[in-house]
């Protein structure tokens, strides 16, 4: 081509210009090649070689000056070409070093050739020549000319002689100058540049901004480019079963490794939406074939796995974008990246985060002569993308696959090695089940080793304990028998002692059978909060019927809703809460009457027996009906039996246990299932509960004055009422907090922690679960920072996180939250679609629900 007087940069150059300029010298886009010689090496002859090569190939001795702010390519007169070439002696022990330091010299691109070279001398006849350049001047493919000519040029320098070679029919300039030719206008409608950015418009519209998978930290908000390499291979067999896919799916196996790696991806939390890049070679006339330089382009594969396709099916859906990529591979990516104009970030690569490369150009052979040479692995420490794997297929004598060779480059600001080559694992593990089933939906294909599958299964559930398979009846009149005279209830002035309470509550239940309560009957109980709240509750569980608490402050229209809905055989009321009761057509039993108030004290105080009851009382059935808040639809009551509380508060005494002195608040509102943690787990260890008046728990300082007032030494708080808690006054007994309700906070945990000087404990668990299901105590710190971590799971329940196809995930990948064992809930009160929907059987053992909890 004619040249100009300025000749401007490839595409592909200005982008390396541009991050050149951004980042300041650096190592990221270096290209470190080592070769470790053994023999007698004529270094004189060496370093001429070298710049014969240099004198070869213009783009070796091309600075980028800029004229007013743009950059250009000046070549250099091959005669008055400097290279930095330096002997240096070195100890064995010392080269490892003395490589990775050099390899992460900082090109000046704007006066220094992107070329340098160090023969490190390590014996008389052993030693190290590294060749550095920058990807500015060569790319992948160019190691077969480089190598070919370094050779040819050693050869002859040795025998006192120069290179005879041909010249070279073009240059890099000549190259940069006919891409822009090729491609024609931007604003022709007909050029080949136009006709492409159409179709890339078309193909990456409303592409993901990031491709997001588990790492082992957060994304920076700059990244830092510092990465390292792994090399990892594939074995012959799976290679050997790709290619008979590829072949039956008219596909390449780079096709097949692609689609595993998007399935992969999906699998891993991705979504169905996986942008990967990847890379042709550019060199699309053969007169560029013998050239150093960059002529590699990048494009983006995106691939679709919505629907859950089978694995084949995917392969050719690859296959059709991969082909159409690869008919529009002419418009630099670097333009693409100007005209799409996506989300800039320091963070992370644009349009794509992760790329597959498939190494397929001839390898450069720089055997010289009379040397034994081997190339030496060298690892700059710096990483482009997220990920980049570099594959190179392996043929064995017959032309058969032997095997795939992968070179993964990964960024050290997020992953460590070991994820890393878990993550390649994960991917060899699906590929061959998916190749073994190609006609299988990928979410069949298992990604855990048979290690990991029983660590989260099996090892991190490992929960069996031996509980009282009693009622609850049972276990809170076991306490009354060892602590009757111990205070049971605070209020006020009221107090009532273990024996007192039960004696009230024996007296009302009775009175409750004699109305027709009994075993899978329900009760609902509105009082006013006061002692006789307590008293009433308690007095349903002994009658053998399901509590149904509601709270009389809530909206009236609430309130005739959960009657009409839950149908109870019969109401709990007062003078004091306003409940229409008889509107509903629910008969209601009003405690403060008079009337009523004779009936119950002609009863007997003594505890009822199963003869008492109108049926006999059994740990399966029901204990209270709560519903839920109606934020995820219309409210629905969910039924806990007794056997699921039992084991929840027997498993509460072992992990946080409580006792005589201790005072619990009752401050939540009865109609949250939490409020059994305040009522029942003191009961049955002795403890107190102090109820808290309405008009106390709705003001947070009266509340904290309350607190301290009564002597609590447990309370428990939704994190949005921790955070407005004024500072505890001096000499307050809280020792423990329990947060429950909703996601805690490490900010807030680190200063409730230090306020009230107490250990802080967050409790997990949903409506349809008997209160928590897990737990975790704060202990000033978090892995990721978000949220204060649910914990384990407790006592003879199981928690699982599974994707959709009901496979667990790994750790790191978000999936949805199962939990099964002792705590699940019956189901939901008269809606058995939807108890069969959201309780669901589980796959990892025989005849057992698991919840579907959404979270």
């Amino acid at each position: 081509m004619g040249r100009p007087d300025v000749v401007p940069l490839s595409f592909a150059q200005r982008r390396l210009w541009f991050l050149h300029k951004l980042e300041g010298p650096s190592a990221t886009y270096n290209m470190p090649l080592a070769f470790r010689l053994t023999g007698s090496v004529d270094a004189e002859a060496l370093h001429a070689a070298l710049l014969d090569v240099i004198g070869r190939h213009e783009s070796l001795r091309t600075v980028f000056p800029e004229v007013d702010g743009e950059p250009h390519q000046v070549v250099l007169d091959p005669a008055a070409t400097a290279f930095g070439w330096e002997r240096r002696s070195v100890t064995e022990s010392e080269l490892p070093t003395a490589l990775e330091e050099v390899s992460r010299h900082g090109f000046d691109l704007s006066s220094e050739v992107p070329v340098r070279s160090w023969l490190f001398e390590t014996g008389p006849d052993d030693c190290v020549l590294l060749l550095l350049l920058h990807h500015i001047a060569a790319d992948g493919w160019s190691m077969g000319p480089l190598a070919q000519d370094l050779v040819a040029a050693y050869t002859a320098r040795s025998q006192a002689s120069a290179p005879q070679w041909s010249a070279l029919p073009v240059q890099y300039a000549d190259y940069t100058l006919w891409q822009r030719e090729l491609l024609g206008d931007d604003s022709d409608p007909d050029s080949l540049f136009t006709r492409q950015v159409d179709y890339w418009r078309r193909q990456l519209h409303d592409l993901p901004e990031q491709v997001t998978f588990p790492t082992d930290r957060p994304r920076p908000a700059v990244a830092s480019y510092e990465g390292a390499c792994v090399t990892l291979t594939v074995d012959g067999e799976l290679h050997r079963q790709m290619a008979e896919l590829a072949r039956a799916s008219g596909a390449t196996v780079f096709m097949v490794l692609q689609a595993g790696m998007a399935a992969l991806l999906t699998r891993l939390g991705a979504g169905t939406d996986i942008p990967l890049g990847s890379g042709v070679a550019g060199r699309t006339d053969e007169a560029l074939d013998d050239l150093v330089g960059l002529f590699v382009n990048t494009f983006v594969l995106r691939t679709d796995t919505s629907g859950d396709p089978a694995f084949q099916e995917l392969v050719g859906r690859v296959r059709e974008a991969s082909l159409a990529a690869y008919a529009h591979q002419d418009v630099p990516f670097e333009h693409l990246v100007e005209l799409l104009n996506p989300q800039r970030s320091t963070s992370h690569h644009p349009l794509f985060q992760v790329a597959l490369v498939l190494q397929n150009n001839a390898q450069g052979d720089f055997t010289l002569p009379a040397l034994r040479v081997r190339t030496t692995e060298v690892d700059p420490g710096t990483s482009r993308f997220d990920m980049l794997l570099s594959l190179t297929e392996r043929y064995d004598a017959a032309g058969n696959p032997a095997g795939i060779e992968s070179v993964v480059e990964y960024s050290t600001d997020l992953f460590d090695r070991s994820t890393v080559e878990r993550l390649f694992g994960r991917w060899i593990r699906l590929l061959a089940q998916a190749l073994s089933a190609p006609h299988e939906p990928i979410s069949r294909a298992g990604l855990l080793a048979e290690a990991e599958r029983r660590q989260l299964l099996a090892e991190w559930n490992d929960t069996d304990a031996e509980v009282r398979q009693e009622t609850m009846a049972d276990l809170l009149e076991a306490q009354v028998r060892r602590t009757p005279d111990a205070t049971a209830v605070l209020f006020g002035e009221t107090t009532l002692t273990y024996a007192e309470l039960n004696a009230r509550a024996n007296q009302l239940a009775r009175h409750l059978v004699d109305w027709g309560v009994g075993p899978e009957k329900l009760v609902a109980v509105a009082l006013p909060r006061s002692a006789d709240t307590v008293v009433g509750l308690l007095a349903v569980i002994k009658a053998g019927g399901a509590y149904l608490p509601l709270d009389p402050d809530d909206p009236a229209e609430r309130l005739r809703h959960t009657l009409s809905d839950a149908r109870p055989v019969l109401a709990l009321v007062s003078g004091e809460t306003g409940l229409d009761a008889p509107e509903a057509g629910i008969p209601f039993l009003a405690i403060d009457d008079g009337q009523t108030l004779a009936a119950i004290a002609r009863q007997s105080t003594q505890d009822l027996t199963d003869a008492d009851r109108t049926v006999p009382l059994t740990p399966a059935n029901p204990l209270y009906v709560i519903y839920t808040s109606g934020s995820t639809g219309r409210p629905k009551g969910v039924m806990v039996e007794h056997r699921g509380l039992a084991n929840n508060l027997q498993w509460m005494q072992d992990a946080y246990p409580v006792g005589a002195g201790d005072i619990l608040l009752f401050r939540t509102s009865v109609r949250f299932d939490s409020v059994g943690l305040e009522l029942w787990f003191p009961l049955l260890h002795g403890a107190a509960i102090c109820v808290a008046p309405s008009e106390v728990i709705r003001d947070p300082q009266r509340l904290v004055s309350h607190i301290a007032e009564n002597g609590v030494t447990v309370a428990q708080f939704p994190p949005s009422l921790l955070a407005n808690l004024p500072q505890p006054p001096a000499g307050h007994r809280v020792s423990r907090i329990w947060s429950s309700g909703e996601a805690l906070r490490p900010e807030l945990a680190a200063r409730i922690s230090e306020d009230w000087d107490s250990a802080l404990y967050n409790l997990y668990g949903p409506t349809e679960m008997t209160i928590q299901v897990a737990s975790s105590i704060w202990e000033g710190e978090t892995d990721d920072g978000h949220n204060v971590p649910i914990g384990r799971p407790m006592w003879n329940t199981r928690v699982f996180v599974l994707d959709a196809a009901l496979q667990p995930v790994p750790v790191g990948v978000v999936g949805e939250l199962y939990v099964t064992g002792a705590q699940v809930a019956r189901g939901y009160l008269g809606r058995v679609g939807l108890t069969a929907e959201r309780f669901v059987a589980c796959p990892f053992g025989s005849g057992v629900r698991m919840y579907r909890t959404g979270d």
